[in-house]
């Protein structure tokens, strides 16, 4: 840092213009007595005792520097060493024969200035780094990519894809995004395959993968800990397929359970829709008469709307949510957005949850029902193969194809993307064959009903109704 030319001729407590002489020493009483003169904005005072070190006065600061000539290009240089008052003159002198020496012995105090400063403006900005990723928790990285990213999607997607991550890494939430490494990401995915929730565990692979990417991509974070992970090792498709007669003890067992459980488990066999459509249904996706159920884009899988038809069994169940018998004249429905299934909390209603309690209390039932028939025939009752709610989609389209239903007739029930009708034909077959799915609908209520009140076997012809020109008969 450049100093001025030596004012000392002229300054306060200098020795008389023209007069050569040594310079005095500095002393505290002069210090304390120096005053600006008027009509000056500093005073610059030199010690005789240490050449180099001076003391700027100004209307608020008295500080000493130390000042010397920078040899290789003549420079005035000086190094701040402290305000008067708060280092005494001796401990100025100390400072300034310290720097001095450094002079002498080739040292720079600049660079060593600069240095401090920089290493100290790095601990800064590391400091500020570290306090930024730990703010950055696993939690707001998800609370941002739902915002952010996930807003634009499917909201069923958005919603499935965060309570999968938030589920799985829920010990891990409030640590920063950046800590969830490698190693815990493939003990928490392996534990699920070994429950048997593989399809869950390549799941919650796929939506972290998609969520560290897309922090990586908004440089919020450096390495993605989904990335290059095998997907957990998984069976084959499921080919169980339940039998008529477990079909009727499903059907009775969820008739043990109370509202919304047991009758959303009714209608979830009878519409063969998936588990999430039937707990998320509203009033306002079911037509004023109970004949259809629109599911909106929005809730599929596919994002595509679909048209449930409501066979007569499952008008009945409607009736009795709605307290009126079948055939009584409807009231007006709910609200559009009352959950035909919902739950009350202490705050709003909710979509029923708690699957697994409802699957082990429909499997008690069971297990009961069969020990009680067993007793009376006199013999040890068998436990009822393993089976999951998604099994009535596969054992409904396997008994219509066997009661001669064709097999886009099933893909159009399912609302599956592709099937039976693919390649050119998908192009351009937009057919809905909405009467040809009432009806094989309206058979599987007459199958499950008939099953469920044990029958000894359901009607395999149905009546179909002549089929419109230009579509496609079963």
């Amino acid at each position: 840092m450049r100093t001025p030319a030596d004012p000392a001729a002229g300054s306060v407590g200098g020795p008389q213009r023209g007069v050569r002489g040594p310079m005095p020493n500095l002393t505290d009483k002069q210090l304390a007595a120096l005053v600006i003169p008027s009509g000056k904005r500093e005073v610059w005072l030199s010690d005789g005792e240490v050449k180099g070190l001076r003391l700027r006065a100004t209307a608020g600061a008295k500080v000493f520097y130390c000042c010397w000539t920078d040899r290789a290009t003549g420079e005035r240089q000086r190094e701040k060493l402290g305000a008067w008052g708060a280092i005494t003159i001796e401990q100025a002198r100390t400072a300034a024969r310290i720097v001095l020496g450094k002079i002498a012995a080739g040292g720079d105090p600049a660079a060593e200035r600069a240095a401090r400063a920089a290493e100290a403006a790095a601990r800064k900005a590391e400091a500020a780094r570290v306090e930024t990723e730990a703010a950055f928790t696993l939690d707001a990285l998800l609370t941002d990519w739902a915002a952010l990213h996930l807003s634009t999607r499917r909201p069923r997607y958005a919603a499935e894809a965060t309570r999968a991550l938030r589920t799985t890494f829920k010990a891990h939430l409030e640590a920063p995004a950046k800590a969830l490494d490698h190693v815990a990401v493939l003990n928490l995915v392996d534990g699920l395959a070994k429950a048997g929730k593989a399809t869950t565990g390549a799941l919650v692979l796929r939506y972290g993968s998609a969520c560290y990417g897309w922090a990586m991509k908004r440089r919020r974070l450096l390495a993605n800990p989904f990335s290059g992970l095998p997907m957990p090792e998984r069976a084959g498709s499921r080919e169980r397929v339940l039998s008529p007669g477990e079909i009727g003890e499903i059907w009775r067992a969820a008739g043990t359970l109370a509202a919304p459980y047991g009758p959303a488990i009714r209608l979830l066999l009878l519409t063969l829709a998936r588990r999430d459509e039937v707990c998320g249904m509203v009033w306002g996706e079911v037509a004023p008469d109970l004949s259809t159920w629109t599911q909106p884009a929005g809730r599929t899988k596919n994002g595509r709307a679909h048209v449930v038809h409501l066979s007569e069994p499952a008008r009945a169940l409607l009736c009795e949510r709605l307290g009126t018998e079948p055939g009584k004249p409807l009231p007006t429905l709910p609200a559009a957005n009352t959950l035909v299934f919902g739950t009350m909390t202490a705050e709003r209603p909710r979509p029923i949850s708690g699957h697994s309690w409802v699957k082990r209390e429909l499997d008690k039932a069971i297990a009961v029902a069969r020990a009680k028939i067993a007793a009376e025939a006199g013999r040890e009752a068998e436990a009822m193969p393993g089976w999951v709610l998604h099994d009535f989609r596969r054992a409904g389209v396997t008994w219509l194809a066997g009661s001669g239903f064709a097999p886009h007739i099933a893909d159009r029930l399912l609302n599956h993307s592709g099937g039976a009708i693919s390649g050119v034909m998908k192009t351009y077959q937009r057919a809905e064959f909405l009467p040809e799915r009432e009806a094989a609908l309206d058979a599987w209520g007459r199958h499950v009903l008939a099953m469920g009140e044990g029958v000894a076997a359901a009607v395999n012809v149905v009546a179909m109704r002549p089929a419109r020109a230009g579509k496609a008969t079963v």
